[in-house]
C-alpha cells in the first residue's frame, strides 16, 4: 500500500465494541475533558498571576500542568469526533500530528518529573544553598531542557516513522501511536528498534536519578520533624504523580506490545488510554489538595473575588 500523506487514511478500531453506547461515552468523555482543561488552566493562571507562587517548585508544577493540557488535547478531540461519526478514521497527517504530540507529552512528563525530583532534593537536602543553586536562570534552563529535550527525541522518532512504507492502515487502538504505525511497516525497522532501546535507557536513567534523589530526600527528612512535614507537603504529591504516570504508561506499553487479541476491547482501551486520561486529570487535584500555599492563593484569587462580585 502506498504511503501518501494526502490520501492515506488510518482506520482506528478501538471503538468497535462501543457502537451501541456512543452517546453515553461521548457525554462522559466531554465532561472529563472539560474538567481536565478547566482545573489545569485555572491552576496555570493562578501560578502565573500570583507572584508568591513564582518559586521554582511552582514553575515546574505549572510546566507539568501545561504538558497535561497538551496530552489531553491530543487525545480527546479526535475520540470525541469519532464517537459522533459512523466510522473511526484519521488522515495520515492528522495521525502523525497526534502521534507527535502524545509521544512528546509522555517524554516531557518524565523529564518534568525528573527535574522536579532534583528541585526537591536541593530544597530538602541542601536547604541553606537552595536559593544559590536554584537561581532564576537555572530554573529557566531546566524548564527549557525538559521541553527541548523531549521535542528533540520526538522529532527524531517522527522523522523515522514518516519515511516508513506502510502495508496496512488498521490500528487496533483509540488513537495513533508510534508503535502501531511502525507495526504497519512493509519492511523491518531496525533503526526504530535501536532508537526505542535508546529511549528506554534514557527513561531508566531518569528513573534511577529520581529513585536516588528520593533515597537522599527520605533519609534527610527522617532526621527532623520539619523535614518530615516538608516531605509530606511537597514531595508526597510528586511521588503520587510519578507513580500514577509510570503505572499508566506501563499499562499502555503492555497494551501496545503484548496484548494482541481482539477480544475484551473495552479492557484494551482502558489499558491504552490510561496515561492520557488519569495524569492530566489527577495532577492538578493532587497538587491542589496537598500544597497549602497553592490552596490559599487559589482561594484568595478566585473565591474571594466571587464573593465580592456577589456582594456587589
Amino acid at each position: 500500500m502506498e504511503n501518501s500523506s494526502t490520501e492515506f487514511i488510518f482506520v482506528l478500531h478501538g471503538l468497535n465494541d462501543t457502537m451501541t453506547n456512543k452517546q453515553i461515552y461521548f457525554a462522559f468523555g466531554l465532561i472529563v475533558y472539560i474538567i481536565t482543561l478547566f482545573v489545569n488552566v485555572l491552576l496555570v493562571i493562578t501560578i502565573i498571576l500570583d507572584k508568591t507562587l513564582c518559586e521554582p517548585m511552582y514553575l515546574f508544577i505549572c510546566s507539568l500542568f501545561v504538558n497535561g493540557i497538551c496530552g489531553a488535547s491530543a487525545f480527546y478531540p479526535n475520540i470525541l469526533a469519532d464517537l459522533l461519526s459512523d466510522s473511526s478514521i484519521i488522515s495520515y497527517i492528522a495521525c502523525q500530528i497526534q502521534t507527535c504530540v502524545i509521544f512528546c507529552y509522555a517524554l516531557c512528563e518524565i523529564t518534568c518529573l525528573t527535574v522536579m525530583a532534583y528541585d526537591r532534593y536541593v530544597a530538602i537536602c541542601k536547604p541553606l544553598e537552595y536559593l544559590t543553586i536554584m537561581t532564576h536562570q537555572k530554573v529557566m534552563k531546566l524548564l527549557a531542557f525538559s521541553w527541548l529535550f523531549s521535542l528533540l527525541q520526538t522529532a527524531i522518532m517522527i522523522v523515522m516513522t514518516a519515511s516508513l512504507p506502510l502495508c496496512g492502515n488498521d490500528i487496533d487502538k483509540l488513537y495513533c501511536s508510534v508503535v502501531d504505525i511502525a507495526m504497519l511497516s512493509c519492511t523491518d525497522v531496525p533503526m526504530i528498534d535501536v532508537y526505542g532501546n535508546i529511549l528506554i535507557l534514557s527513561l531508566v536513567a531518569q528513573m534511577t536519578f529520581i529513585i536516588t534523589s528520593y533515597i537522599y530526600i527520605i533519609r534527610t527528612s527522617l532526621q527532623s520533624k520539619t523535614g518530615r512535614v516538608k516531605f509530606m507537603q511537597t514531595c508526597l504529591p510528586h511521588l503520587i504523580t510519578l507513580t500514577n504516570f509510570i503505572v499508566s504508561l506501563l499499562f499502555d506499553i503492555t497494551h501496545s506490545r503484548y496484548v494482541k487479541s481482539q477480544s475484551q476491547q473495552a479492557l484494551h482501551n482502558i489499558l491504552g488510554m490510561e496515561f492520557l486520561v488519569l495524569p492530566p486529570l489527577l495532577n492538578p487535584i493532587i497538587y491542589g489538595i496537598n500544597l497549602t500555599q497553592m490552596q490559599r492563593q487559589f482561594v484568595k484569587l478566585y473565591v474571594n473575588k466571587l464573593k465580592a462580585l456577589r456582594q456587589g
